[in-house]
């Protein structure tokens, strides 16, 4: 599987705004994850971000957060959802959303040896400070896995140079104070974030928390985002119908998106 630096490398040589869906493994079942993936992947994402749920989302919204606890009272495990992402043939580079707890208790090499047998190309650990990053990443380095570090909007400049070195794959920008969620409208301040991202770095930007239509989409790549993260939109009309007409929904979504970043 490609780099998630590659893709977006070759993204840009188009001059392309990249699509990067999220949703969370298991919910409503791990067979229609493994659908949605497929679906997400043939109607436009870029790339895919795909959650592990985890009983302690701290950086989640209630959409979310509800999404894990239902995938968790299944059983759903970080070993279903690798054996599931296994068996699967994606053109989109697949990243992997997880907190920190479950790496530390798998032990950092065994994780990333073990994402890497799975076909996983990137990985988000949001609640891992730039503090703590070095031992991640180079165990990451082996594996051939790009770590995307992530820039809140209170981040000071220093800060956000010291994360935006250190991010491989490119930059998640977060676009609000708070965790993940639907919102009706974009903060105009995210318009000042993307711009100087990209006065510190070349690396690519991806904006996420928040976004939840085309017009939002289309506003970021306006600003100057190289990607955009929709995550809660997804999550919600995934669960909202039987997988059949739950899987049609999120691919018409996936690609008014898509059309949008055009």
């Amino acid at each position: 599987m490609a780099l998630v630096s590659d893709r977006f490398r070759a993204l840009r040589q188009r001059g392309e705004c990249a699509l990067i869906p999220f949703i969370t493994a298991g919910d409503p079942d791990l067979e229609t994850t493994a659908a949605a993936l497929q679906v997400l992947d043939q109607n436009g994402a870029d790339f895919i971000e795909l959650g592990v749920p985890y009983s302690d989302p701290l950086a989640d919204g209630p959409v979310i957060q509800a999404a894990a606890t239902r995938a968790l009272g299944q059983g759903v495990t970080l070993d279903t959802v690798l054996a599931m992402v296994a068996g699967l043939k994606l053109q989109a580079p697949l990243i992997l959303f997880t907190y920190y707890n479950p790496i530390l208790n798998r032990g950092i090499d065994r994780f990333m040896a073990d994402l890497a047998a799975a076909g996983v190309a990137g990985l988000v650990v949001p609640d891992l400070p730039l503090e703590e990053v070095d031992g991640l990443l180079a165990a990451a380095a082996a594996a051939a896995i790009d770590v995307t570090l992530l820039v809140a909007p209170t981040s000071p400049p220093d800060r956000i140079e010291a994360i935006a070195a250190q991010a491989q794959g490119f930059v998640y920008l977060v676009s609000v104070t708070g965790v993940t969620g639907v919102r009706n409208e974009l903060q105009s301040r995210v318009k000042d974030l993307i711009a100087g991202l990209k006065h510190t770095t070349d690396k690519p930007v991806g904006v996420g928390f928040g976004v939840s239509d085309p017009d939002q989409a289309q506003q970021l790549k306006a600003w100057g985002a190289d990607g955009v993260i929709v995550g809660s939109a997804f999550v919600k009309r995934l669960a909202a119908d039987p997988p059949p007409v739950a899987l049609a929904t999120i691919a018409d979504f996936c690609r008014r998106l898509k059309a949008s970043l055009a």
